[in-house]
């Protein structure tokens, strides 16, 4: 039986710690100090799970300290932008995976390094992302599976990251549709061009920062990785899937979105091109009249018609006529 001390809460965390508890049998047993963490994670059956936000690097070199970590992920998991991986030090993995959130309209990325080995998982979390708070308390509320350890607590947090890509999207679609809409009723104006050109370019940034993850997994399927059991292989399959899945939708909402654009340039080249058979309709017919007042008007003095008696009259009505003729003509063609 574990004695009291262990079994009552931490004293108030430090700056950068979420959670830092141990779990046996798929149950948290106590909230420790880093400094015990170590020691916890050698105890057979028994698992360290610590939730770092932006910690600095002194705060680092105490996690470091307590499972031997290589120096290269400290100096990763320190300074952030780093590119989906994973990679292996010893008997420790340290993966990195990107996380997403749609704030003001724009797709701002985050960072979660993870380090995972025997009786023991560190997630260091940097930039916009949803607390892992969620998968905390939903595993602990399903014991059986938690105790599973700690590379089933490495599937859970990479299905969580992947899973919150999808409200991103879900949003992206929602303003798609509006586009899709309002791009055949009107040519897009300037700034609709620039948010769709900024959507298109999120999701492209978004895409890339999730297909790397089916790397990830397929290497944490793989047979040379001994701090996966066999028994997880499914699981991040599933995973895989699920990035698939992200993909696919990405793709798609890009397409549209090209679709969209070219729809919004040929309209606009449509309501032009009706513009253009207006302009010219109403310039052959005023040529009519422009012509004979040109002809009528070089004020010659030998000019037969101008004796005429009725000569002013026909000339205004062949005037009408033509006018009217090209009028009909240009209206059942539909230019007018």
């Amino acid at each position: 039986m574990e004695n009291v001390r262990n079994l009552t809460p931490a004293s108030a965390p430090t700056s950068g710690i979420i959670a830092c508890g141990v779990y046996t049998a798929g149950r948290r047993i106590a909230d420790i100090p880093i400094e015990e963490a170590g020691e916890w994670a050698k105890k057979s059956g028994h698992v360290v799970w610590i939730g770092l936000l932006e910690p600095d690097r002194n705060l680092l070199l105490r996690v470091q300290a307590q499972f031997h970590l290589h120096e290269l992920a400290i100096e990763d998991a320190e300074h952030p932008h780093q590119r989906p991986k994973i990679e292996q030090y010893g008997d420790a993995l340290f993966i990195v995976a990107r996380t997403a959130q749609l704030i003001d309209g724009r797709v701002t990325f985050g960072e979660t390094h993870l380090f995972v080995g025997s009786g023991y998982i560190v997630s260091v979390r940097h930039g916009p992302s949803t607390s892992y708070a969620a998968v905390r308390q939903h595993w602990e509320s399903c014991p059986h599976s938690l105790a599973k350890g700690e590379d089933f607590v490495l599937y859970a947090i990479l299905d969580f990251i992947v899973d919150n890509y999808m409200p991103v999207l879900e949003q992206i679609d929602d303003e798609v549709e509006v586009i899709e809409d309002r791009v055949l009723l009107k040519p897009m104006t300037g700034p609709d061009i620039e948010r769709l050109y900024m959507l298109r370019r999120d999701l492209l940034r978004l895409r890339n920062a999730a297909l790397p993850l089916v790397e990830v997994c397929r290497r944490l399927t793989s047979a040379d990785l001994p701090q996966i059991h066999t028994a997880m292989h499914p699981l991040f399959r599933d995973v895989t899937d699920h990035i698939r899945t992200v993909q696919e939708k990405i793709d798609s909402l890009r397409e549209v979105l090209a679709f969209a654009f070219e729809a919004s340039l040929l309209v606009g080249q449509s309501q032009e091109t009706a513009i253009s058979k207006k302009l010219a309709s109403w310039a052959a017919i005023l040529a009519v009249p422009t012509a004979f007042a040109g002809i009528y008007g070089m004020n010659f003095s030998d000019m037969p018609e101008l004796k005429m008696e009725y000569g002013y009259p026909m000339v205004l009505a062949t005037i009408a006529l033509i006018c009217a003729f090209l009028y009909w003509r240009f209206r059942k063609n539909g230019w007018l």
